[in-house]
Parts: C-alpha cells; structure tokens; sequence
C-alpha cells in the first residue's frame, strides 16, 4: 500500500515545501529526499539535472510513494516531464514547483507585469516565461537569476547587511519595470522573502510556490482519493522520514533553519 508524500529536492531548500505541506495536510506522511552530494542543481546542465532527477524519482518509487513532490525548481524546470516518463501517472502523480506558482501570480497579478527571480539553471531554461504565457499570451515577464541568494540563505545571513547589498543589486530593477508580482522561482528564496520584500517594495506581491504546491498537491490526493483523512484521536501522528545523499550533519543544521524545527533520524543513503 502506498502511503507517503515524496518530496525530492537538490538539497535543502526542499524544505520550505515539505514545511507548507506539512501546515496544509497535516495528517501525511511523508518522505524527503535530499541530493546534498550533488548540490547545487542550478548550475548543471540541463542533461545532468535530467539524470540527477531520474534517479531521485527511483528511490521514491522504490520507497512505494503514492504522489511526488518536486520541489527544486530547477529540477522542475528542466526534469519535470522526464521525472513523469519514468513514473507514470499510473504509477504515482509528479507535481512540480512551477504550475503552482505560476497560477498563484496570475491570480495575484493586476498588471501583468509579473517578475521571477531563481536559480542560474531556472532562469535560463525560460520554464517559466513558458508556463505563465501558456496561461496568459498577454503577460509581461521579466526574469533575473539571483545565484548569491542560495549560499546566503544557507548561511543563515538572510538579515545581514550582505543580504541586503546583494538584494539591492539583483532587485533594484524591477522597483522600475512595473511589476506588481515577484514569483519567488527557488525554494531557498522564502528564507529570504523579508529582506526582498524591503528591497522591491511593499507594491509588489511575493509569491512563495510551497504554499501553493501544497494547494496542489492537497487537490491532486483528493481528486485520485489518496488523501489520508483525519486520524481518530489517540492514533499516531503523522511519519516524517530524511534521506540525504551526502553530509548529513550540515542538512540537520541548515535545514533545521528552513523547517521551522529541529531535524532528527537523517539516513544517508546512495542514488
């Protein structure tokens, strides 16, 4: 019987995902899988991500997930549809970052003026200049790929003066392209969300693809009757298991940061 939510990231910033899937569907069990040793994705190329990804959608069908979670944007971006090759809709969902994301801008958005900002790899592949115009021609998309907002975020300087410089020199643009909504296009950039926010303006709106991946995915477990409904009160909580491909000890402490709580039990595994 399948039972978990997978959620498979290049690292860390997955985190932010399982996070806002753990607010929204609190009763799930789920499993993360972190490719720690072959961080960062988002300066590989394209074919290597493709491999990578494959791989990580493996070990999640090896572990019988009933649904999956790709939470690296850049992965997204470039994988999606292999990712979905390898495993079948008949087989488990594949839900990515992006289409989520880019529903909510242009929900939020009332000039379609929409800016996206992520990852090297993320904004070269133009996945979502693609996405949003599929949904709407009319939309005007200006894209800027911030690779310094990934190690600052790691580092846990999201309130440093560094952060705020480098936040001035990616961002201060689009104060004068008149966007009014900035798709965050990288999950590591929600840690930075206060400092970006400060930098562009309180006119523009953030848009934070977890909360509405989890909205997603919450929908698509429904529509396929694989949600879990409300335990009875006195049985277990809800599993969270940890795998990681590489360094362990440094995932438990940043992602603890990007979790909202302490990590324990990460099991160490090769893809």
């Amino acid at each position: 019987m399948r039972d978990a939510i997978g959620i498979f990231d290049s690292g860390i910033g997955g985190l932010t995902v399982l996070r806002a899937l753990s607010e929204a569907l609190p009763y799930e069990d789920t499993i993360y899988l972190g490719d720690t040793a072959r961080v960062p994705y988002g300066t590989r190329s394209a074919e290597t991500v493709v491999r990578y990804a494959a791989q990580a959608a493996k070990f999640m069908a090896e572990k019988r997930v009933k649904l999956l979670v790709v939470a690296c944007n850049t992965a997204s971006a470039v994988a999606l549809e292999a990712i979905r090759e390898t495993c079948p809709s008949t087989h488990f969902p594949v839900v990515g970052v992006i289409d989520p994301g880019v529903r909510e801008a242009l929900r939020v958005s009332r000039t379609r003026r929409v800016g996206v900002i992520g990852t090297e790899a993320t904004i070269r592949s133009d996945a979502y200049v693609r996405a949003l115009k599929a949904d709407d021609p009319a939309v005007q998309v200006f894209t800027k790929a911030c690779p310094l907002f990934v190690p600052l975020a790691e580092e846990g300087w999201q309130e440093s003066d560094v952060a705020a410089l480098t936040a001035e020199r990616y961002l201060a643009g689009f104060r004068d392209l008149g966007v009014d909504t900035l798709v965050l296009g990288c999950t590591h950039y929600p840690v930075l969300a206060s400092v970006i926010q400060k930098t562009v303006g309180p006119e523009i709106t953030l848009i934070d693809s977890a909360s509405a991946t989890a909205s997603a995915v919450r929908d698509t477990l429904k529509d396929r009757a694989l949600d879990r409904p409300a335990p009875a009160a006195g049985t277990r909580a809800a599993s969270q298991r940890f795998y990681v491909t590489d360094a362990h000890e440094r995932f438990v402490k940043v992602g603890s940061r990007f979790l909202g709580r302490d990590l324990a039990g990460v099991i160490t595994v090769e893809l």
